[in-house]
């Protein structure tokens, strides 16, 4: 028999997307090439944070792309997982009282580079669905 599928709440995702242990996921860019790019990322209240230098993904925050970004969870051996969706208008994060209160998240990027730049993702839509017994 299948697994049955079940839609999370809002509260549901944010609790998953904190208590991911490694703070993973990835973001989602459009345009005439859309893009998936992985980002280390953490949260402020209902947003997702991460840090980036130039390139693709900053150049999206500074004209405030819509984009999307997606986190997951399996369990392979028991065929169960999760999976949260949060889509919002991404910005560079400017004021600086947000970014020294950024500073203290932890939010250590994997990837080489300085990341001096935090970007913001509002989540104004979000959505999630498990894969349980």
């Amino acid at each position: 028999m299948g697994k049955a599928i079940e839609n999370l709440s809002r509260q549901q995702c944010f609790e998953l997307l904190q208590e991911h242990p490694a703070k993973l996921g990835r973001v989602a860019l459009a345009g005439p090439r859309p893009v998936i790019l992985p980002v280390n990322y953490g949260l402020d209240g209902e947003s997702v944070i991460f840090r980036t230098d130039p390139g693709t993904k900053f150049h999206a925050a500074v004209h405030k792309a819509f984009v999307a970004f997606e986190v997951d969870d399996i369990e392979a051996e028991w065929k169960t997982g999760w999976s949260v969706l949060v889509r919002g208008q991404a910005a560079v994060v400017e004021d600086p009282q947000m970014i020294e209160r950024l500073r203290n998240l932890p939010l250590i990027p994997w990837a080489e580079g300085t990341k001096d730049n935090f970007v913001r993702i509002e989540a104004t839509l979000v959505s999630g669905r498990a894969l349980r017994d």
